[in-house]
């Protein structure tokens, strides 16, 4: 198969009406080791910042989303333009499709959805005020 793992996707595509980020990035950590991860590809740890889509079709469940950010250094968001809402827009974005199974059906069955994970390289201000906050210090050279 030609697609495999990681497949990247423009921000614009994926979130049209925009993503505001919820509070600060923070180091996701990994539930049994309490250490924090490291991005399998990279080795770079593992940054994760929860933002709302702002689509207004999307249901409310759907709208809250976690984007991992490999980075050597916890990539900074942008202040807040009003409450704790932050407009963001990610550099680099891909998803990942995966099968989430939540409990069974009345007949038996397995409940399943396809579910993704995004990852970025950068996070930066929508628009391009502001640069983008390299993953590391190799991209930023």
């Amino acid at each position: 198969m030609a697609i495999q793992g990681r497949i990247p996707v423009s921000f614009g595509d994926v979130f049209p009406h925009g993503v505001y980020a919820t509070g600060p990035a923070e180091p996701l950590t990994n539930f049994e080791t309490k250490r924090q991860e490291t991005d399998k590809e990279s080795g770079l740890p593992v940054w994760v910042v929860d933002v709302y889509d702002a689509d207004p079709d999307a249901n409310h469940k759907a709208s809250a989303i976690k984007v991992k950010i490999g980075a050597q250094v916890c990539p900074v968001v942008p202040e807040p333009a009003f409450g704790p809402f932050r407009p963001v827009e990610f550099d680099g974005l891909t998803v990942t499709p995966y099968i989430e199974e939540s409990g069974r059906m009345p007949n038996g069955d397995p409940r399943v959805r396809v579910a993704y994970s995004f990852r970025a390289r950068a996070v930066r201000a929508p628009g391009g005020k502001g640069a983008a906050r390299p993953a590391s210090a190799k991209d930023a050279a």
